[in-house]
């Protein structure tokens, strides 16, 4: 879990829960240096704010190491402003604020797609592999759409919510607010 920003305590409790109902050892840990970004064997970005999270990323050392992480192999999870950061490509807003995105995934977002934070909710969904699960929407992107080997796994109507490209998700909610371990657990079980 990268821990420059976000609901990094969130993440760390859902992660550990999700670990302990699949019986896997280890323990949840928060990333901010390199050294400890080559011991992870699964990273989250959280939501926050994408421009922020990418510049701390680059100042703490961390944006070129979870790059070759990935392309190790290594399961990486996006959501919300980390979904942002996934995509290979952003909209207007993305560029004129100059957030630099890993570009990771085969996918484009708009960010803060479902408005400002006053028009934050909360919504079932249904989400495949995983079944059932509570969305918390706060000032969130959507996902354009996707390409290549990226799969929407969520929608909301029209609009995409959840994508799974080989061992990545991108998420547009943030799944750590819904008390819930599904999607965390999918994650773990992309290790």
């Amino acid at each position: 879990m990268t821990a420059v920003q976000g609901d990094v305590s969130e993440h760390l409790e859902i992660v550990e829960r999700a670990m302990a109902e699949l019986s896997l050892p280890g323990r949840a840990v928060p990333v901010r240096k390199p050294a400890v970004l080559e011991e992870v064997a699964a990273l989250i970005i959280p939501g926050g704010e994408s421009t922020t999270i990418s510049k701390l990323l680059v100042k703490f050392g961390l944006f070129e190491g979870v790059i070759e992480r990935v392309e190790e192999g290594m399961p990486l999870m996006g959501t919300c402003a980390g979904c942002v950061l996934l995509a290979k490509e952003g909209d207007e807003q993305v560029m004129a604020t100059g957030t630099r995105l890993l570009g990771l995934m085969d996918m484009a977002v708009d960010r803060n797609a479902f408005g400002r934070q006053r028009e934050s909710f909360e919504v079932d969904l249904d989400i495949d592999e995983i079944g059932s699960a509570r969305g918390v929407f706060i000032r969130a992107p959507a996902i354009r759409r996707v390409w290549g080997e990226c799969e929407v796994l969520a929608r909301l109507e029209e609009r995409i919510v959840m994508a799974q490209q080989r061992h990545m998700l991108a998420l547009t909610f943030h799944p750590e607010l819904s008390g819930t371990t599904g999607v965390h657990s999918r994650l773990l079980e992309l290790i």
